[in-house]
């Protein structure tokens, strides 16, 4: 009886416990998925909606979501969505292909929630990709995203 009791507080334990600290971000566009990493496991994914045009985010404005290698490197929880967690767009890639081609690269990209006052959306805001170039979750699960990762992670936005 006594091994049962103690393999049920187990159990219960580890449902109850949290989720594992981030150490990487991988966001998916084509399968819209936003994955967060630890120890090279995924411990949770979340489907995302991304910018309004398909494709690598080539210049300002193009409404395009960016592929390649960032950190999230600031917060706000004054965004005009639902917390935001800004990502480094544009790297030295970026501002490279940029200079290239004669146009401004952007900036001002990040996982975010709902616009204010719209979080009765839910989920359904994933029936399209609807954001500036951004990823855009829940509310609820930026709540959840916002604990988990710390500015300095490394974040990957892969095609």
């Amino acid at each position: 009886m006594r091994t049962i009791i103690i393999a049920v507080l187990l159990v219960a334990a580890a449902i109850a416990a949290p989720l594992s600290h981030v150490d990487n971000v991988i966001v998916h566009k084509k399968e819209h998925t936003l994955k967060l990493m630890h120890a090279g496991r995924v411990i949770k994914t979340y489907r995302v909606a991304l910018g309004r045009q398909p494709g690598r985010k080539e210049q300002q404005g193009d409404l395009r979501t960016p592929e390649g290698v960032y950190v999230i490197d600031s917060r706000n929880v004054k965004s005009s969505c639902h917390r935001s967690l800004h990502i480094s767009y544009p790297n030295a890639a970026d501002r490279e292909r940029a200079r290239k081609l004669g146009v401004a690269p952007g900036g001002d990209i990040s996982i975010h929630g709902l616009p204010n006052g719209e979080g009765y959306i839910g989920a359904a805001h994933r029936a399209h990709d609807w954001t500036y170039g951004c990823i855009a979750v829940t509310d609820e699960e930026i709540e959840e995203i916002w604990k988990l990762v710390d500015n300095g992670t490394p974040t990957e936005i892969r095609p």
